[in-house]
């Protein structure tokens, strides 16, 4: 037997291959036999490449890099992660858009997911968010409904603007997050272009166990650049992967992208007399109000060398948390905690954890056994069951117990989430933030753009209008205006609901 060749071609078994050009046939024109090995195991590995996209954020980019701590902020959290000024920890990143396929363009006029995943040294802590600070839905019964008018039609297989407005009329709580999403903010011009945001509020504990509320955000240092509904339309005609490009190509140039962390903090007090659910994801907390407090500085400077093992395969949920930091009351947040590991395991395995990727950095033991792909001893000889007499299996560590979480909200039940609630403050309050040719250009996203008001039934319209008057009337008149609808000034001196119902009767006349 001659010496291993450098680079020896093996099988998945570590069988050398000889040939792995020309199948095993019976003759040189003859069938191919079934004990080639070598072609069914390549043929059957191919027709088993694709796993499960995900169901929402399927089509996206990561990179590796560092957190560095810039700011003492241990008075508010015991996490080890944030122990010191200085102290860095490896992290991974993924962006994504939230409603497209895995091979849709990077340029829609879509939400952003902005993932992170913290390999500290007492186990991974994933920040699952997205690039605006507010959501469509406050509780996580309506997601799924929701996801389902950015998907494709049952009827048809096409995407359009009558499931979402259909929808989005019906909700009011979804105003805030449509006008970011129709707003200049509204198609970023790459993922190094946005800022992220936790979203929810989590929550921070100590070394005394005491629990502060938080809210987590990511500022861009590159700056916050947009694409016009135009531009973006020019884009995804040439480059739909423009964003992972840009990413991609900005890291092995040396221009590694940055971003600030910073926090919100309430105390238990201040949410108490709090005028709106500070734990509700539709709503921000005012930045006069509860500042940006620094925390560090994320930066970018490693691609990814194989996309499907390392980016493909990464897992996120905000079940992957570590000691000092936790959750709130916040309902969608809550859901979440199981609903994204469990799609996880539908998705990857119920062994995901073990891949790579996804794997803690820290030691780590359970008493998780068996399962498809489990890799390593499979936890040896030890019990897989607890409690038990094995002093060198693992034990629960009471230190680590969080304070109890006082809700003060009263009886277990399903409580209309709408009830007390100003669905339109704060999104009137985005509106008049705005400059005038930026309000202008709002007006035009949300009814002419691909997916605007335009497209569809004048029903839905009224729903939607009433909306826009109640978060602003400037609002409302000249989106009313663009549509061609005709609002009488003088029905707006009566109630909004009253005004909106007797133009709608009109219009239908």
């Amino acid at each position: 037997m001659t010496d291993t060749i450098k680079n020896q071609l093996t099988t998945a078994d570590g069988v050398p291959v000889a040939d792995n050009q020309n199948s095993l046939t019976a003759g040189a024109r003859g069938p191919v036999v079934m004990s080639d090995f070598v072609l069914q195991e390549k043929l059957g590995h191919f027709n088993r490449e694709r796993i499960p996209e995900r169901v929402v954020h399927a089509k996206g980019a990561g990179a590796f890099g560092i957190f560095t701590v810039t700011n003492d902020i241990t008075k508010y959290t015991k996490a080890q992660l944030f122990s010191e000024v200085g102290k860095q920890t490896p992290i991974l990143a993924r962006f994504s858009t939230v409603g497209g396929e895995k091979g849709s363009a990077d340029a829609e006029r879509d939400p952003r997911g902005f993932s992170l995943k913290f390999y500290t040294e007492e186990g991974n802590w994933d920040m699952v968010g997205n690039n605006t600070p507010v959501f469509f839905v406050r509780d996580a019964i309506k997601f799924p409904d929701f996801i389902h008018t950015q998907k494709r039609c049952p009827a048809n297989n096409l995407k359009g603007a009558m499931p979402r407005w259909d929808y989005w009329s019906l909700s009011p709580e979804a105003l805030h997050q449509v006008l970011i999403l129709y707003s200049d903010r509204g198609i970023p011009k790459s993922h190094r272009h946005m800022n992220g945001y936790g979203s929810h509020t989590y929550s921070l504990i100590n070394q005394e166990n005491e629990r502060i509320w938080v809210k987590f955000h990511f500022k861009t240092q590159q700056g916050i650049e947009n694409l016009t509904e135009k531009e973006a339309g020019l884009i995804k005609g040439q480059d739909g992967d423009h964003s992972t490009r840009d990413l991609c190509e900005s890291i092995e140039k040396g221009d590694y992208p940055r971003w600030t962390f910073s926090i919100q903090v309430m105390t238990e007090a201040q949410a108490a007399k709090h005028p709106d659910n500070p734990f509700d994801l539709t709503k921000v907390w005012k930045h006069g109000d509860y500042p940006l407090i620094e925390v560090g500085t994320i930066e970018l400077n490693r691609n990814p060398q194989n996309y499907f093992a390392q980016i493909e395969q990464a897992a996120f949920s905000p079940s992957a948390i570590v000691p000092g930091i936790s959750f709130s009351p916040d309902k969608v947040l809550i859901a979440r905690v199981m609903t994204y590991a469990d799609a996880h395991r539908y998705r990857l395995g119920v062994n995901y954890q073990q891949l790579p990727v996804n794997a803690p950095k820290c030691p780590f033991m359970n008493y998780e056994r068996d399962g498809s792909m489990a890799s390593g001893d499979n936890g040896g000889s030890g019990p897989n069951y607890e409690p038990n007499s094995d002093t060198s299996a693992p034990k629960q560590n009471l230190e680590y117990a969080e304070p109890a979480l006082e809700t003060g909200v009263g009886a277990i039940d399903r409580y209309d989430h709408r009830e007390g609630n100003d669905d339109f403050s704060q999104a009137g309050d985005l509106y008049r933030l705005m400059e005038p040719d930026a309000k202008a250009r709002l007006v035009e996203n949300l009814t002419t753009s691909a997916t605007g008001l335009i497209h569809v039934n004048q029903d839905i319209q009224m729903r939607q209008l009433c909306q826009f008057f109640r978060a602003d009337p400037d609002l409302g008149q000249k989106v009313a205006a663009a549509l061609g609808i005709k609002i009488d000034p003088a029905m707006l001196k009566a109630p909004i609901e009253n005004a909106m119902t007797q133009s709608m009767n009109a219009a239908k006349m």
